[in-house]
């Protein structure tokens, strides 16, 4: 009996090789490269139905860009506000979408819930290969939409699902999720790195070719990636991750890629017993302070995408008793705190290289951009000098190496969200001033953190 032929698949970027090595040569990661069978040489598909969609598309023309006609992209609600946010207006027809997130975060609930308000109007389709149709018909029953015109189907056999789909002919396809998919063309067991490559790529075809929006769920690794290879997120115009702490109730949407809008826009919901309810105000629930006179906390302007967003910064800082005190930040950049730190010490006169310093953004909210510089500094010190800053105070400004503030981008944007919320005073770049004007809010625009630091605590 002849010996099946096996290759070696780097799990990141998806490149394959005759045999192992402890580095792959393509994207240069370390012991990525997983055994698997060999692709067997044989037809594309065992349907001939679903094979009229594994050939060629048609050939395209050459067209000179001055002559490309500029017509809109047409969209449709995905009966979510907060995902059609995120999605930069709604659903495109032909597109596929790649949603990730954690097990157990609540994607599924997220997919049926936006199906049971698509079904109403468009033709859908769920193909889960997770769970049977009775256990979708219990949580429909627990969130309210089991009256819905959806239509189920429980399989993980490539070939079966496009054949049922030329038939069906939906106007939008879901495969939850991606990892359990498997064709016949290939040996390997369903959810590795040659399964989820083919049976994505052959998914985007189909959807290209009969201009239906494609939905592939996919569980995040351990590593971070996406259903494994990071090829998959190439393949799709829109990636969107689902994220949130499992012990809050807040769930953010997210995108990072999107051919057909911004990317860095985020939708925000909250997780009921009923299941996902948006949340239009977030700033409102962020910003809920149990103790109006507690140190060491300050109210960011952040901003996601186009949307403002107050969070609460809170700081801890205490006499450490180690040799290399501690720098610990949740939903924040560690190196940069240990940046800023550097800062307040050369250019505000504080010391802190014997402090632990514990920084935390409240509510599972992760900040990336330097406008909360700012607030992170002035956080610490409040509760380094154990002074109270005014719970009507909000803060937004990037720190530069020198101790000057730098301005942000869409810095009016923030001061209408800040007077919306009814705070009373802003601690903002003097770079941003131009051109404000408000009657309700006290402005005080700085150029160097010394004077930050003066009048956030005098």
């Amino acid at each position: 009996m002849a010996k099946a032929k096996t290759v070696y698949s780097c799990t990141q970027c998806g490149s394959q090789f005759p045999k192992w090595t402890g580095q792959c040569q393509d994207c240069g990661d370390w012991n990525t490269l997983e055994e698997e069978a060999a692709p067997q040489k044989s037809s594309l598909s065992s349907s001939p139905k679903a094979a009229r969609f594994e050939g060629f598309a048609p050939k395209a023309n050459v067209q000179k860009l001055q002559k490309v006609s500029l017509k809109g992209t047409p969209r449709f609600p995905s009966g979510l506000i907060e995902l059609d946010r995120v999605l930069g207006g709604g659903l495109v027809p032909g597109s596929v979408i790649l949603l990730g997130g954690d097990p157990g975060i609540g994607k599924s609930t997220l997919i049926l819930q936006s199906l049971a308000l698509l079904s109403d109007t468009k033709n859908t389709l769920y193909v889960t290969g997770e769970e049977s149709a009775e256990q979708i018909a219990l949580r429909a029953t627990r969130l309210g939409v089991q009256d819905c015109d959806l239509s189920l189907l429980a399989d993980n056999q490539l070939e079966s699902i496009l054949e049922v789909s030329l038939e069906h002919k939906p106007e939008v396809l879901v495969i939850d999720s991606i990892q359990t998919l498997y064709t016949e063309t290939l040996q390997s067991a369903p959810g590795s790195v040659a399964q989820v490559r083919e049976t994505a790529s052959r998914l985007v075809r189909f959807g290209k070719q009969t201009q239906t929006i494609v939905i592939l769920v996919g569980h995040v690794t351990k590593e971070g990636a996406l259903a494994g290879p990071r090829v998959l997120e190439h393949m799709v115009d829109t990636v969107l991750y689902f994220e949130g702490e499992q012990n809050s109730t807040f769930r953010l949407i997210r995108a990072i890629k999107n051919r057909f809008g911004a990317v860095n826009e985020i939708g925000v919901f909250a997780m009921t017993d009923m299941g996902l309810k948006e949340v239009s105000n977030p700033s409102a629930m962020f910003i809920k302070r149990a103790q109006e006179d507690a140190t060491g906390s300050v109210v960011l302007v952040s901003q996601e995408g186009t949307r403002p967003l107050l969070v609460e910064v809170q700081s801890l800082v205490d006499q450490s008793s180690l040799a290399n005190p501690r720098r610990v930040t949740v939903g924040l950049d560690n190196q940069r705190l240990a940046m800023l730190l550097a800062v307040v010490n050369r250019h505000a006169g504080f010391s802190l290289y014997d402090q632990d310093v514990f920084v935390n953004v409240i509510g599972g909210v992760k900040v990336h951009e330097p406008a909360a510089d700012l607030a992170i500094l002035l956080s610490v010190l409040s509760s380094f000098k154990n002074r109270r800053l005014d719970s009507d105070l909000a803060v937004f400004g990037e720190v530069g190496l020198t101790g000057e503030i730098r301005p942000v981008q869409r810095g009016l944007d923030r001061i209408k969200e800040v007077e919306k919320l009814g705070f009373r005073r802003l601690i903002m770049p003097k770079g941003n001033q131009s051109g404000v004007k408000s009657s309700k809010l006290e402005i005080v625009s700085v150029n160097t953190l010394e004077e930050a630091i003066r009048y956030a605590f005098d």
